[in-house]
């Protein structure tokens, strides 16, 4: 069992900076893959970025390539989204996930635990 924690969102202003914390508990962590995915408002979920179990493999949305770094912290328990060069088209609800096995995966069935979510508003 695994429970996600997302922290970090807020308001800024276009070409601003926000890291985006997700806390985990339980032991499986470290053998999962973790994705972030975001929801707009009137718009369906996204798949933004994932990282494999150890870290190794990486995989991005296009428009946030460049932009968007996922990374992760087996030994917190904690994988995080540093987002750059913030536009008015990423605010949204962002959401981590853990991945049903070691991979990335951008397919929502391929994750079974969600967070809260934490929201992100840039403004222009």
């Amino acid at each position: 069992q695994v429970q996600l924690a997302e922290s970090g969102g807020g308001l800024v202003q276009a070409g601003g900076s926000l890291r985006l914390p997700c806390a985990a508990s339980g032991r499986t962590f470290s053998s999962v893959g973790m994705g972030w995915f975001r929801r707009a408002p009137g718009k369906e979920h996204e798949f933004v970025a994932a990282i494999t179990n150890n870290g190794g493999q990486t995989s991005y949305l296009d428009s946030v390539k460049g932009r968007f770094t996922i990374s992760r912290d087996n030994a917190k328990n904690s994988v995080y989204l540093q987002m750059n060069s913030l536009k008015p088209e990423d605010t949204a609800v962002y959401y981590c996930a853990a991945s049903r096995g070691s991979w990335v995966s951008s397919g929502q069935d391929n994750y079974w635990a969600w967070g809260q979510g934490t929201q992100v508003t840039v403004s222009s």
